[in-house]
């Protein structure tokens, strides 16, 4: 399966990304099929160069843009780019609030001993 991806670029603390067409099981660092483009976030304003006649025929084709270039696609004036968005959550649990909602206890229901008894009084 084919994906639209970065390709990671730049130095150290610099980083600059291509923005290819390879194979989903290719190495990040590997051979790709296609440079489209490329996004240079460490400058002032980002720089994002995209080639979208390049862009639009590999979606055409099947090619799926990771999650983060969907993004930047989206940012950059593609239509149709929030069903490859994975859905983002706006607040993230701590550690605690989820050891809680895993173990929350269940309700419980009244005690069956109670309604027999109670049962029982009227009846004598």
């Amino acid at each position: 399966m084919l994906r639209i991806r970065f390709s990671r670029t730049g130095k150290v603390g610099q980083p600059s990304y291509r923005i290819v067409v390879a194979e989903h099981r290719a190495p990040v660092k590997g051979r790709y099929i296609e440079n489209l483009g490329h996004y240079l976030p460490a400058r002032n304003p980002k720089t994002a160069v995209i080639n979208k006649d390049r862009v639009t025929h590999w979606i055409s084709k099947g090619a799926l843009p990771t999650d983060s270039v969907a993004a930047l696609l989206k940012k950059e004036g593609f239509a149709n780019m929030e069903k490859y968005l994975e859905p983002r959550d706006k607040q993230k649990k701590k550690k605690g609030e989820e050891a809680k909602a895993e173990t929350k206890p269940a309700a419980t229901p009244p005690p069956a001993a109670e309604k027999s008894e109670k049962a029982a009084a009227p009846a004598a």
